[in-house]
């Protein structure tokens, strides 16, 4: 005959093995039947933004073939909207003759916060660092929908064509900074703000 402490022992033990299935099951929901993070865009009013924002960018890029001081990432982390985007936006530039470098596209939060971290060193201090680097809870690289675009003649392009294929630069001190929206073409870009905080 079992005793109490037997059978809380194997509740104990039914309990820890629902939770690993229940685990295993999210994860593989998440991470799809390849053990390959599954990019999960689907912008629902009201719903969080789902694991794109853990996703990484590339670390770097070869070099950009125009200005050797800048790279050109892949934009393959980039969500499927925004990397169609970017591709159309690539494909244009090219029919114009101009080439346009992704210096920095998505990033997760760590590589955000990296950067943030960084800026702090080189700034001295987290309110100057932010006019150019935002935390990982307000950047639109970690949600996957902002490019910066080297050489500057290159975001000059950006900047006068852009708006049509839905990219917009948004800060007046970052002339490399474009953010992706497909309402940008119908309803135009929004007012520059001075700075990513917004002063």
């Amino acid at each position: 005959m079992p005793t109490a402490r037997a059978a809380r022992t194997r509740r104990g033990v039914t309990a820890v093995l629902m939770a690993a299935v229940c685990g295993a099951a999210t994860a593989l929901g998440v991470l799809g039947a390849t053990g390959r993070a599954v990019l999960v865009w689907d912008r629902v009013v009201g719903r969080p933004i789902p694991i794109v924002v853990e996703m990484p960018g590339a670390e770097t890029g070869p070099p950009c073939p125009l200005d050797a001081r800048y790279v050109d990432e892949p934009p393959d982390r980039l969500p499927p909207d925004a990397l169609a985007a970017w591709q159309r936006l690539r494909s244009a530039a090219e029919q114009d003759g101009v080439r346009l470098c992704l210096n920095d596209g998505k990033r997760s939060r760590e590589q955000q916060a990296r950067q943030f971290a960084e800026a702090v060193q080189d700034f001295g201090s987290a309110e100057l660092a932010s006019r150019y680097v935002l935390q990982p809870d307000e950047s639109m690289h970690v949600v996957g929908i902002a490019v910066d675009v080297q050489p500057l003649a290159s975001a000059a392009w950006v900047e006068e064509h852009g708006q049509a294929l839905g990219w917009c630069r948004r800060y007046e001190n970052e002339p490399w900074h474009f953010e992706f929206d497909a309402t940008y073409p119908t309803r135009g870009c929004p007012a520059l703000l001075p700075s990513a905080t917004g002063s």
